[in-house]
């Protein structure tokens, strides 16, 4: 499985409110181990990577999280609520 994390990146250089909020959660929780690529969507640049992202899964808000699974199938998340119920107990339970 590989997990990407999209943040956003505003016009005036700064990262979204939402996404400082969720990094924060996720380190206080120590989940980042679980992300294997973050990728910035830089509204300034419609061709940063996570930009593109966004427009492949037509993902409007930040920050999200593209989940690839072994068998090929792709599951986007936009709330990490979501994310850590479905994706990262799975961790916990075969750790």
């Amino acid at each position: 499985m590989k997990i990407t994390l999209v943040k956003k990146m505003l016009p005036n250089g700064l990262p979204c409110r939402k996404c400082i909020e969720v990094m924060d959660k996720m380190k206080t929780a120590n989940q980042l181990q679980f992300i294997d690529e973050i990728v910035v969507a830089d509204e300034k640049d419609k061709n940063s990577p996570g930009m593109l992202l966004a427009i492949k899964h037509d993902v409007s808000r930040a920050p999200f999280f593209v989940v690839e699974y072994e068998d090929g199938s792709v599951e986007v998340f936009t709330v990490y609520l979501k994310l850590v119920k479905e994706v990262f107990s799975t961790f916990k339970e075969t750790a």
